[in-house]
């Protein structure tokens, strides 16, 4: 709790100084973590007292919602409505156009990820997107792709190839029930 309270002061004092500097309406404020909550009090946390992945399966370094489904917190006075929500589906590698099209500067050719500052500012859907996809070499091997409300998860890849497991997302987010063996289909096309 100690840590939280001095992380927010921190935040707090960089948000004042933006203000006190006039540069609010021309800094985009972005607050995020590299991962869902910690395990096994790493840190000291109590991931499962407080229950900070909500319910949904995994932790940090793991490829199911858990692990990967954080917030991004996004302020920029003037351009993005205050108390507003998005559950658009977003990941990192979005960050770097997003803050491209922020400072007016091109996206690289070669960049995978789509800009969110419509989706900041104007409540744009994002884009659709063929798949998001990750690969873990670490925590036993694992690869997940999201297709849709599709989600596929493989782990343990380093004992050898795994067989898939598939989440219907939309109506499992916690990824509680494997529905590999009655959606062939999807599985092939993942």
């Amino acid at each position: 709790a100690a840590m939280v309270t001095h992380m927010d002061r921190g935040v707090g004092q960089i948000v004042d100084l933006v203000h006190e500097l006039g540069l609010d309406e021309r800094t985009l404020i972005l607050f995020t973590s590299d991962n869902g909550p910690t395990h096994d009090r790493l840190g000291g946390a109590d991931s499962d007292f407080f229950n900070s992945a909500r319910g949904l399966r995994g932790r940090k370094g793991s490829v199911y919602e858990g692990g990967l489904r954080i917030p991004l917190i996004a302020r920029w006075s003037g351009k993005i409505a205050p108390n507003r929500e998005s559950n658009e589906v977003a990941a990192m590698w979005d960050l770097l156009p997003t803050l491209c099209a922020a400072a007016g500067a091109a996206v690289p050719d070669t960049v995978d990820g789509v800009s969110l500052l419509d989706t900041l500012t104007k409540s744009s859907p994002l884009p659709e997107r063929e798949m998001l996809y990750w690969e873990f070499p670490a925590y036993g091997g694992q690869q997940a792709v999201r297709w849709g409300h599709w989600k596929g998860v493989r782990t343990e890849l380093n004992k050898g190839p795994q067989k898939w497991q598939l989440y219907d997302l939309s109506t499992d987010e916690t990824e509680s029930f494997d529905v590999a063996d009655e959606h062939p289909d999807v599985v092939d096309r993942i």
